[in-house]
């Protein structure tokens, strides 16, 4: 397989139209050198509805994960996200009376067959979507598969581009209704319903969830009833996980349909009323998602309009949705004139997570020319702040969030601040200020989960038995494996940052505000309940006084001498932590720096020596007794390997950020650090990036297979370390 990615200019990208892709890349099916067919079992391709649903599979068709499926659905709580419609195994008949699978699915008892591999010629995504390739006897055929965006629905599209026809087309859908979650062991449901009116079809699985509608556009199209449960499928990733690995799916029946030269055929399933389904034809879905596409290459910075940068905007597009799943979400944003909008941090299983979201801000919608979105988030995740705490994540099918994070909230600061420099917009600023100033109170005072200031040094402390708050929380029952109990080195970069930015914000606001304008007391205490309302000025100024504090002591404490960088952790249970870890990066990455500057070269290049990789920091330097250099096996195995040596490509973001701090003139050498992740976007899911890969050669891809820090944070540093000329176009 390779991969390749024709760029095109970025004039042309900002007029494309639907019938030109702006952007494509290949991975080729070389039959004639005999491939290994696993490889097509390993690529893994992703679409998104926008909604948090999806589509996604292998380019084999197999499904091998319990997440793969043709329409994974995002329903209203308490339902989440389900897999409805998980498989299409696809049969053609040719003129000569000979039949080829195009697809299929991997069944316990059979050896695997090669389904269309041998008439596979090529997998492409263009503009992110995915396209199948199939040659055979002087037949071209293609798939397509796209969601039209804002719904749950799926269109499986098919085209006879040369050779004799019509060919005849048969497919068999199968179903399961399943949480996305659930293993594939989860027993069907107890019945299916199968309704027909002339050539619409549902299928129910019960009295609460919503029917699968499915629905064939074509020549001479045909269904015969057959319903039957198709035993022993396996799931061979799910396997090599360490989990259930063979599930039931159900299917009522097969569709046939004629294929030709000028008359395409389309399979669509959806949840969504007919109405809605009815409105858009296959052609009308085509191009109006292409046109979309375009429009989002066009608003994005000039620098991510063609080549690696803009793919990354296309699979950015992936993670910004509307939570449809937290129906009070919207109605409160509509209510204020808003729309309510999150980040789902990765596929297939991750939500929405409150530290993922606001690291991965920036790169998702301030360089993608989505500047509404981000107000839309920062405000949405505001109206969530319980006792100083933005929430750590939304858990499927829930409407209420948990809290259970040290760093979230103060990620938070960051990425209102990234915010407000791009836009400007003073009102949002002005409107949380007061949330702002009550999670220094809270914060100062002390919250849940042990986080709270040392009084002593000003340094904040987290922790508490049995949780995990810092990202590094990796938990396999009550085994916390790096619990990093204490003072935290990047927790405390932050808190400082943070502490900054309010003080900052605090004495702008003071130069326009009212006379008398109140502000919420941050000093802790029965004392400073009861003493007069402060002015922004007074706040900003014993703000300013808690920054400095904490700056000496984090300079005091955390600077680790023998080895010339910073400790991990201070004051934790079993004392001061030596670990070479890169959370040391953010005290020199961050706005407000809170090392001083005559370390930063030294952390920098322990760093870049002990932790750097081409797929970006290790999480732990090689050496430590508790050095993992593989993530693999089951989840308590993996859990182990998580953040102990296994590289997170995120960090590539911060680790760009320092080395530009320490070196400004160094831009193209910053770029050489980036150079692995373009052969990345043709391995693993196509045209993404994933969220973690093994610490040592040939650091391979693992846990999700799109994330999104690794793809805001890389396309981030890529616009950061272009040419000047580029990126000051605009």
């Amino acid at each position: 397989m390779t991969a390749t990615t024709p760029g095109i200019s970025r004039a042309r990208a900002a007029t494309q139209t639907s019938a030109e892709p702006a952007i494509v890349r290949r991975v080729e099916h070389d039959t004639q050198d005999g491939l290994d067919h696993q490889q097509l079992l390993t690529r893994e391709w992703l679409v998104t509805n926008g909604l948090g649903g999806y589509a996604s599979g292998t380019i084999a068709g197999v499904a091998t994960r319990r997440y793969h499926g043709l329409l994974v659905a995002a329903l209203p709580a308490p339902f989440g996200r389900r897999v409805l419609f998980s498989h299409l195994s696809e049969r053609l008949r040719l003129a000569d009376g000979r039949t080829i699978d195009l697809s299929g699915q991997e069944r316990a008892c059979d050896a695997l067959d090669r389904y269309g591999a041998d008439w596979l010629s090529e997998f492409r995504l263009e503009d992110g979507l995915p396209v199948w390739s199939y040659e055979t006897n002087g037949l071209a055929l293609e798939k397509r598969v796209l969601m039209p965006y804002g719904q749950n629905t799926v269109h499986i599209s098919y085209r006879l581009l040369s050779g004799a026809g019509p060919l005849r087309l048969k497919l068999l859908p199968s179903v399961h209704f399943r949480p996305h979650e659930d293993p594939v062991t989860t027993p069907l449901p107890g019945s299916f319903r199968l309704s027909v009116t002339e050539d619409r079809y549902e299928v129910f699985a019960g009295p609460d969830l919503p029917p699968l509608r499915l629905l064939l556009h074509g020549e001479c199209g045909a269904f015969t009833i057959e319903r039957r449960v198709l035993r022993e499928v396996l799931y061979r990733v799910e396997r090599r996980r360490g989990y259930q690995s063979e599930g039931e799916l159900w299917s009522p029946g097969y569709f046939r349909v004629n294929l030709s030269r000028d008359r395409d055929a389309t399979f669509v399933a959806s949840t969504e009323p007919w109405e809605e389904i009815l409105a858009l034809s296959p052609e009308d879905a085509r191009r109006t998602e292409a046109n979309r596409r375009t429009r989002l290459l066009a608003a994005a910075h000039p620098a991510a309009r063609d080549g690696v940068p803009a793919e990354l905007v296309l699979a950015a597009d992936q993670f910004l949705i509307e939570p449809a799943g937290r129906v009070a979400d919207s109605a409160r944003a509509q209510a204020a004139g808003d729309e309510a909008r999150t980040i789902i941090a990765g596929y297939h299983w991750f939500t929405d997570w409150g530290r993922d979201t606001m690291i991965s801000l920036e790169g998702l919608t301030l360089l993608t020319g989505r500047e509404a979105d981000a107000g839309y988030i920062l405000r949405t995740f505001a109206h969530y702040v319980r006792d100083g705490l933005i929430p750590n994540m939304f858990p499927e099918g829930e409407n209420d969030g948990l809290y259970h994070t040290a760093d979230a909230t103060l990620w938070f600061f960051h990425a209102l601040d990234r915010y407000v420099e791009a836009t400007d917009d003073r009102l949002t600023l002005r409107q949380l200020l007061p949330r702002l100033e009550d999670i220094v109170t809270h914060h100062l005072r002390g919250t849940r989960f042990g986080i709270g200031v040392d009084p002593g040094d000003g340094l904040l402390r987290q922790g508490a038995e049995g949780c995990q708050l810092t990202w590094m929380d990796a938990k396999v029952g009550d085994w916390v494996v790096t619990p990093r109990r204490g003072k935290a080195v990047e927790i405390n970069a932050l808190w400082y940052n943070a502490l900054c930015l309010l003080s900052e914000w605090l004495r702008e606001e003071a130069e326009t505000a009212p006379v008398g304008r109140s502000s919420t007391p941050s000093a802790p205490g029965p004392a400073a309940r009861s003493s007069p309302p402060s002015t922004p000025e007074e706040t900003a100024e014993r703000i300013a006084a808690h920054a400095a504090q904490v700056r000496a002591s984090f300079n005091q404490r955390f600077w680790y001498a023998d080895g010339g960088y910073l400790y991990d952790v201070v004051d934790g249970p079993d004392g001061d932590d030596a670990a070479c870890r890169p959370n040391q990066l953010f005290a020199v990455s961050l706005r407000h720096a809170v090392l001083d500057r005559s370390r930063w070269k030294s952390v920098l290049g322990t760093v870049q020596e002990r932790l750097l990789t081409p797929m970006g920091p290790r999480s732990l330097a090689p050496g430590h007794a508790d050095y993992k250099p593989i993530y693999s096996g089951d989840i308590r195995a993996r859990d182990a390997a998580y953040h102990q040596g296994t590289v997170w490509p995120w960090l590539i973001g911060p680790f760009i950020d320092a080395w530009l701090k320490v070196h400004p003139g160094e831009i193209e050498t910053a770029r050489a650090f980036l150079e692995g992740f373009a052969d990345h976007l043709g391995e693993a899911c196509i045209g993404t990036i994933s969220e973690i890969f093994d610490a040592e050669a040939p650091y391979t891809p693992r846990g999700c297979i799109a994330q999104a820090w690794s793809v805001a944070e890389l396309l981030r540093a890529w616009i950061k370390t272009e040419p000047r000329d580029v990126t000051e176009l605009e």
